[in-house]
């Protein structure tokens, strides 16, 4: 199954379910939008998207040596229109080959240590988490600031001296640094972290608790578990 999203890049958006499947065919006037990973190999191109298929891009509206976002190991938002299956022996899907309408690369980054030296850039502003999911080592958000003209910070941090809860989970927190910026316009920002740095030998998973403030000073908890059992060791 592939999820069809009925909206443009970067905005709110509702899932409609539907089969994929050479009975029903595929429209031109279709179109799809997913996040993923994008991997290059001898100058071919795939996209891993969160749930779990794979794109083989065959047609581009703006060729990818063009643009400086299709990098190897990129995060992004893809638009893409579905051309055909590409099935196994047995006649199960196993990719599709698509073409790429649009792709807006995404925020990816590590957890940052709180330092002296980092303490006032990482910010202590609001900031909205309307939504996350988890996916592979990543965990991602969609979130929501106020803003005006100026470039804003987010990161996820830990602070070294007071690294665990009491249950032994880790302690992470959402910062936002406005810079200053008008509380003009609501925007609507996506951006994944990795958890690799939180892999511990002989373990399999580790729990987490995400924190964060909102505009009304309300403090949110997010308590999720990074289950790397079956996930490759990161190069």
């Amino acid at each position: 199954m592939m999820k069809k999203l009925v909206i443009g890049m970067l905005a709110v958006f509702s899932v409609v379910m539907f089969s994929c499947s050479d009975d029903d065919g595929y429209s031109l006037g279709d179109y799809w939008i997913g996040f993923g990973i994008l991997k290059v190999e001898s100058n071919a191109y795939r996209i891993y998207l969160d749930d779990g298929e794979i794109l083989k891009p065959v047609a581009w509206n703006i060729p990818p040596w063009e643009d400086d976002q299709w990098k190897d190991g990129s995060r992004i938002l893809v638009n893409f229109t579905i051309l055909e299956d590409v099935t196994n022996e047995d006649g199960e899907v196993e990719s599709y080959l698509v073409k790429v309408n649009e792709a807006q690369k995404i925020l990816m980054k590590g957890v940052l240590d709180i330092t002296e030296e980092n303490a006032d850039s990482i910010g202590n502003d609001p900031i909205v988490a309307q939504d996350y999911w988890m996916t592979d080592s990543l965990i991602s958000f969609k979130l929501k600031y106020l803003g005006y003209y100026q470039v804003h910070f987010l990161n996820l941090v830990q602070n070294p001296e007071d690294p665990v809860t009491g249950n032994g989970a880790v302690k992470l927190e959402l910062r936002h640094n406005a810079n200053d910026d008008e509380e003009s316009i609501p925007y609507t920002a996506y951006v994944s972290f990795s958890l690799n740095q939180f892999r511990e030998e002989g373990k399999d998973s580790i729990a987490f608790q995400i924190t964060s403030i909102d505009y009304e000073g309300v403090s949110h908890t997010i308590e999720e578990v990074f289950d790397y059992s079956e996930l490759e060791l990161p190069n």
